[in-house]
């Protein structure tokens, strides 16, 4: 059975921090990515090392191509699909090289003519500059390109042209997010990141989807594909064989040596989240740690100023100014000095970001709420 375990509060934390009840020895990681995992999964993942299941060398020891690793790979893609209601008419592939070399194996293997771009963010920018690379590309660019505010609506998908149409559904750097039900007259290829396991999507909508696992499936390393078996039939011929989503699909995403570990500690992540709820309980959860920063936010308009338009607001990456450069840093200071981490905005827009994925707990939306209270109270 698996627990979430949290630490107990330990003497070191500074007398500051004894404001904040909910402030923890082990810090609240705002990360906006590799985020997070859940306690019991680094627990269980740490007993993997030296051996797995009485095998007498750990996870990371094991042959690829030994049925140890195959069982873990197999599962992994089970529960994913579980979880996710991926049907049969797409594959599961777990990949390498992280959403960016996505970018290029898109359309490497799908850009026959011409695809359109939907951008609405600094991610989108840059999967369309990987594309361009490869070919010709047809950019619908959201809002006013730089800063970007707002999500795009149905009329931005609804001119879409091409092979394909290609989205990112949730902007880490500016916290804009795209609703789920998206339509367009072209396939419909999305990466998701950032958001992928945290609400329901309809699968069969989108011939594929992309998203590295570091955020809120796993830890870095390995990258979720799934793709419609008709979609990659309409793959290109001619590329190298790691290049080529066909090869990997009808591999079972063992074509090279995958990373093993990677994909082991994704799996139990995905077990621990089928057996503590599975995606409702997911969603529903995430809804409630943003509604938390949010009403902080809206608080004090006058105060925090949030850099997303309420409709498109991301419920994965919280992103807010102050009123001025030296109050931003005060708070990042208070923040790092109550066990809070990772709240640095971007460099490109600066402010503050709180990422706040799957496995990160809800203590620590209340623990930076309590801070936003206070502090505005004490320079507003």
């Amino acid at each position: 059975m698996w627990r979430e375990v949290r630490s107990e509060q330990t003497p070191h934390h500074c007398e500051q921090a004894r404001r904040y009840p909910y402030a923890v020895a082990r810090i609240f990681n705002f990360s906006a990515g590799p985020a997070t995992l859940p306690d019991a999964v680094l627990t269980a993942a740490e007993a993997g090392i030296h051996d797995y299941n009485g095998c007498g060398i750990g996870v990371m020891e094991l042959s690829h191509r030994s049925a140890e690793f195959e069982e873990i790979i197999q599962a992994a893609q089970q529960q994913l699909r579980n979880l996710l209601s991926i049907p049969e008419s797409h594959e599961v592939l777990f990949l390498q090289g992280g959403a960016s070399l996505q970018f290029a194996m898109v359309p490497m293997n799908f850009a026959h003519e011409t695809p359109t771009y939907v951008i609405n963010g600094t991610w989108g920018e840059k999967a369309e500059e990987s594309a361009r690379a490869v070919g010709p590309v047809q950019a619908h660019i959201v809002s006013t390109k730089g800063s970007y505010s707002f999500a795009p609506c149905a009329e931005d998908f609804a001119g879409a042209t091409g092979s394909y149409l290609h989205v990112t559904s949730n902007e880490t750097i500016e916290g804009i997010q795209l609703a789920p039900d998206i339509a367009a007259n072209v396939p419909i290829v999305a990466d998701m990141s950032s958001d992928i396991l945290s609400r329901r999507i309809p699968i069969q909508n989108y011939s594929l989807i992309y998203a590295g696992a570091q955020k809120n499936l796993g830890p870095a390393g390995v990258t979720v594909v799934i793709a419609s078996k008709e979609f990659l039939a309409t793959g290109k011929d001619g590329l190298p064989p790691m290049l080529n989503y066909r090869v990997h699909a009808q591999s079972g995403s063992l074509y090279n040596t995958p990373t093993t570990w990677s994909i082991y500690v994704l799996r139990l992540a995905l077990d621990y989240w089928a057996n503590n709820g599975g995606l409702a309980a997911i969603e529903a959860e995430n809804e409630a740690k943003a509604e938390i920063l949010y009403n902080a936010i809206d608080a004090a308009p006058e105060f925090y100023q949030g850099h997303t338009e309420p409709g498109s607001r991301s419920k994965m990456n919280i992103t807010f100014r102050l009123p001025s450069a030296e109050l931003e840093k005060a708070f990042l200071a208070e923040t790092e000095a109550n066990g809070m981490s990772g709240l640095r905005g971007h460099r490109s827009i600066g402010g503050i970001r709180a990422s706040i994925y799957n496995a990160f707990p809800r203590a620590g939306c209340l623990a930076l709420a309590e801070l936003m209270d206070d502090f505005v109270r004490r320079h507003g």
